[in-house]
C-alpha cells in the first residue's frame, strides 16, 4: 500500500485521531459526556462529573479526589499518571488540574454552589509534584450560573487540519478576553509573520519529540489502538474507529510501528505533524508573570475557558505544547518561542492552535468513582 493511500485511510493521521467521518465504536469512557452526574444524588459528585471532563496532558486524567469531609474537595494528584519525559517538573500536568477546578467551579456554580479554592494549602513543593493537596475547595451556598458550563459536554481538543477560513480577530479578542485575567496575559494571531513563525516553531518541536526517543516513547506507550483496546483503557490517545480498525487488525498500525522511525505508521505521524502546522489559521497562547505553582494553576483555570469560549465560536482548539516542555532536547526550540511570544519576560504556560475542522470526537474518560479515595 503506498503511503500517501494509508494516511488517506486512517483519515488524516495514524497517531493522535481518527475523524468525525469514522464510525466510533460505543465504548465505556464515552458515555461521561453525555447528561454528566445525572445519576449522583450529591452535589459535590455531579460537579466532579464535570469536572473530569477537562483537558489534560495526553489525556492522563491524573486527579484523585478526597470527599471525606463534607462540603470539601480535596483534590491530589496521582503518581502513576505522570510524564517524566516530556513533563519532567510536572508543569503540564499542574495545569491539567487547573483545568480540572475551573470546570468543578463552573459546575458548582450551576448547582448554586459558591466555590472557595485554596492552592496548594499545604504548600508548594519545590520540585515534582508529591502527596500534598494540590487544591482543597469549599463549597457554600450561592452562586450565579456562567455562561461557559453549557460548553463544557461540547469541548473537543481537535487534531485535525484546518480548513482555509480565517478566524476574526473579534474571535480572537473574545478568546483572548475568555482567558486574561490578573498576572495572565492571553495573546493571540491569525495571520502574518508571527503565525507563519509559530507555524514553522510548533512543527519543528513536535519533530524533536518524535525523533527523540524517550519522548516519542512516552507517548507511544500511553495510546490504546482500536474500540478493544480503548475500551479496556478509557485514558490517553485513542486510536479507533473506520478503517483504522481494519489497519490495526492487519498490524499495519502498531504501538511498534509508532516508536519505530521508517515504519509506515511513523511516517504517517510524521506527515500529519506537517499537515496540520501548515494549515494553522491562528495561535493563542498564555503567559503568566511567574512559573510558581499557582501560576500554573491559574493558567490551567485560563486554559480552559479559553477552550470553552473557543466552542461557543465554533472553532477548533488543539494545544502545542511541545515547544514549551522542559527536557533537553527542546530547549532550542522553548527559546525560540519565548523570545517570539513575551521577549519581554514571563512564562508561557499554553500555546494552543485554532482554526476551522472536521469534528472529532469526544476523549475517552474514566468516570468518575476510580478518582475518589475517601468517602
Amino acid at each position: 500500500m503506498h503511503r500517501r493511500d494509508f494516511i488517506q485511510c486512517v483519515g488524516g493521521g495514524v497517531i493522535f485521531a481518527a475523524t468525525a467521518k469514522a464510525a466510533w465504536s460505543a465504548v465505556t469512557g464515552d458515555d461521561v459526556w453525555i447528561a454528566p452526574g445525572q445519576t449522583e444524588p450529591e452535589v459535590r459528585r455531579k460537579a466532579l462529573s464535570y469536572a473530569i471532563l477537562a483537558p489534560n496532558p495526553h489525556n492522563m486524567q491524573p486527579w484523585l479526589v478526597d470527599l471525606s469531609t463534607p462540603d470539601e474537595v480535596v483534590l491530589r494528584i496521582d503518581p502513576t499518571r505522570l510524564l517524566p519525559v516530556t513533563d519532567p517538573f510536572d508543569r503540564q500536568i499542574t495545569i491539567g488540574c487547573g483545568a480540572f477546578i475551573e470546570l468543578f467551579c463552573l459546575a458548582a456554580g450551576r448547582l448554586g454552589r459558591r466555590v472557595e479554592v485554596s492552592a496548594f494549602p499545604e504548600g508548594e513543593p519545590d520540585g515534582r509534584l508529591d502527596h500534598r493537596p494540590i487544591a482543597r475547595m469549599r463549597l457554600s451556598e450561592g452562586a450565579t450560573p456562567a455562561p461557559l458550563f453549557s460548553a463544557i459536554t461540547q469541548r473537543r481538543t481537535n487534531r485535525n487540519a484546518h480548513r482555509n477560513a480565517p478566524v476574526s480577530q473579534t474571535q480572537i479578542a473574545e478568546l483572548v478576553g475568555a482567558a486574561t485575567t490578573e498576572g495572565l496575559l492571553a495573546g493571540g494571531v491569525v495571520q502574518g509573520e508571527v503565525r507563519d513563525k509559530l507555524r514553522d516553531l510548533t512543527l519543528k518541536a513536535m519533530l524533536i519529540e518524535q525523533s527523540d526517543r524517550a519522548a516519542n516513547n512516552e507517548s507511544a506507550d500511553r495510546t490504546f489502538l482500536g474500540a478493544r483496546e480503548v475500551a479496556a483503557h478509557p485514558w490517553g490517545i485513542p486510536i479507533r474507529g473506520g478503517n483504522i480498525e481494519w489497519l490495526i487488525g492487519l498490524g499495519v498500525v502498531s504501538r511498534d510501528g509508532l516508536k519505530t522511525p521508517g515504519s509506515l505508521a511513523f511516517k504517517g505521524q510524521t506527515d500529519m505533524m506537517r499537515q496540520t502546522a501548515n494549515s494553522t489559521q491562528a495561535y493563542g497562547w498564555i503567559v503568566s508573570s511567574g512559573n510558581r505553582r499557582v501560576h500554573q494553576i491559574a493558567a490551567g483555570r485560563a486554559y480552559a475557558r479559553f477552550a470553552l469560549k473557543a466552542e461557543t465560536l465554533g472553532l477548533a482548539i488543539q494545544p502545542n505544547s511541545q515547544a514549551l516542555q522542559e527536557y533537553a532536547a527542546m530547549a532550542g526550540c522553548f527559546r525560540d518561542v519565548h523570545a517570539v511570544l513575551a521577549p519581554k519576560g514571563g512564562r508561557i504556560q499554553m500555546l494552543a492552535r485554532i482554526g476551522y475542522a472536521d469534528q472529532v470526537p469526544h476523549a475517552p474518560r474514566r468516570g468518575l468513582d476510580p478518582l475518589i479515595r475517601s468517602a
